[in-house]
């Protein structure tokens, strides 16, 4: 399996989604950065910092704009790896190989799954370290509301992570039922509004339930993705 999955990272030149990852996760610590340090956020009238519900202290603010801009790249990833693969015809070789079709998917997905994991969580470690460094030299307009020093912060980092990374598969799901690139993408979009939206006082980021119910159907469609694949007909 692990050799399957090498192959897909070589196969779909990892290299550029490195690249791409990197820049994305740039640019996300220097908007956090400046939205805590260089007063963007803060209304112009009164100089306080204008958050939406739920949103007053700064890991909140992390957590979305990461949660949102990796399930998007989890999602377009996948719609490449393996919608597009259906859609350009190229997985009817694949499937000519001596292995079976379930563990090819299964590559695929776990190559993504992987992949956008590790960069979830090395992102949000760089902004929170960058954010943490800056409190050191100037005022935050957040209050700062987490501690790297603490075994907890890190096993909530990982959890989110896993959450967020597998919740794109529920956007694969559609995008293969449709067979469409697009409709993934657009899949994760509508995840994005499903999870992170506020409703009056109420934040459906902060529900504990709303995860765990999305992860497991989260599951359930990616079992649902390989599940008929051995008889599936490809055309």
């Amino acid at each position: 399996m692990l050799k399957l999955i090498r192959l897909e990272w070589k196969k779909n030149n990892v290299g550029k989604y490195i690249r791409n990852v990197v820049i994305m996760s740039a640019l996300i610590c220097l908007f956090i950065f400046a939205l805590c340090y260089l007063g963007i956020a803060n209304d112009p009238d009164t100089g306080v910092p204008d958050a939406a519900p739920g949103n007053s202290a700064i890991s909140s603010s992390i957590e979305l704009f990461t949660s949102m801009a990796f399930l998007v790249f989890t999602s377009v990833m996948l719609s490449t790896y393996i919608v597009s693969a259906y859609k350009n015809k190229t997985m009817n070789l694949m499937f000519s190989y001596p292995i079976k079709r379930q563990k090819i998917l299964v590559s695929q997905m776990l190559a993504v799954w992987i992949f956008n994991f590790v960069a979830l969580v090395l992102t949000k470690l760089l902004i929170y370290g960058c954010i943490l460094l800056g409190s050191q030299f100037m005022v935050s307009s957040f209050p700062l509301d987490y501690n790297m020093a603490s075994m907890g912060f890190y096993v909530q980092l990982l959890l989110k992570a896993v959450v967020i990374v597998t919740m794109s598969f529920i956007a694969l799901f559609v995008g293969m039922a449709m067979k469409s690139s697009k409709a993934t993408i657009v899949s994760s979009f509508l995840l994005i509004f499903l999870t992170q939206a506020n409703v009056g006082d109420f934040s459906l980021s902060d529900n504990a339930v709303l995860p765990a119910v999305l992860m497991v159907l989260s599951l359930v469609f990616a079992f649902l993705s390989i599940y008929n694949v051995e008889t599936k007909d490809l055309n």
